[in-house]
């Protein structure tokens, strides 16, 4: 049984799990994202990583949550981590042979800034 999502928000500020999912549905198919690059996009810093894993951990069923891991490009740990490797893969995301994400062959972790970079830069 998942967790309230209103209790989660409690945890992190008022929104914080409906926000972090917001911002996981935005990232796109083939890429990845971190924990940390959307604790920044919350707090302004990478340091609420935990608290995204948590929010994470509790998602809807309809969220992408294979499209974020660890800063280092690591699958989540336990259950999980082969069905993460293989939706990521299958949807063109480079991995190393160590399993990670090849954050060099993509572009980097996808941030929310990027998006708003976008925005600001079309005529």
């Amino acid at each position: 049984m998942r967790e309230d999502p209103g209790r989660l928000a409690d945890k992190g500020g008022e929104g914080f799990a409906a926000t972090i999912w917001a911002l996981v549905r935005r990232v796109p198919a083939g890429r990845a994202t971190t924990y940390g690059q959307l604790a920044e996009a919350w707090y302004g810093v990478a340091k609420g990583a935990r608290q995204v894993g948590q929010a994470m951990a509790h998602c809807p069923d309809d969220l992408p949550w294979w499209r974020v891991v660890h800063a280092d490009g690591g699958m989540k740990g336990g259950p999980g981590s082969d069905e993460q490797l293989a939706r990521l893969a299958e949807e063109g995301v480079p991995i190393t042979a160590g399993r990670r994400v090849d954050w060099a062959r993509c572009g980097g972790p996808w941030s929310p800034r990027q998006v708003a970079r976008k925005r600001r830069s079309r005529p």
